[in-house]
């Protein structure tokens, strides 16, 4: 086992490859996630401002 995480001396750069590349995936799986709640979050305020707009209109 341990021969297998040495990886014949270069375990530093396969093990670091690894960790760069889970990074990379979760970077990319999460960066639409957070895209979407910043546009929904955006696209409310737009809507409330719009509505307090028409609101103070009819007022």
């Amino acid at each position: 086992m341990s021969q297998f995480l040495d990886m014949g001396g270069y375990a530093f750069y396969v093990w670091t490859s690894y960790a760069v590349f889970a990074v990379v995936l979760l970077a990319d799986y999460l960066a639409p996630v957070l895209r979407r709640r910043r546009n929904l979050r955006d696209v409310r305020a737009r809507m409330a401002r719009q509505g307090a707009r028409r609101r103070n209109e009819n007022a």
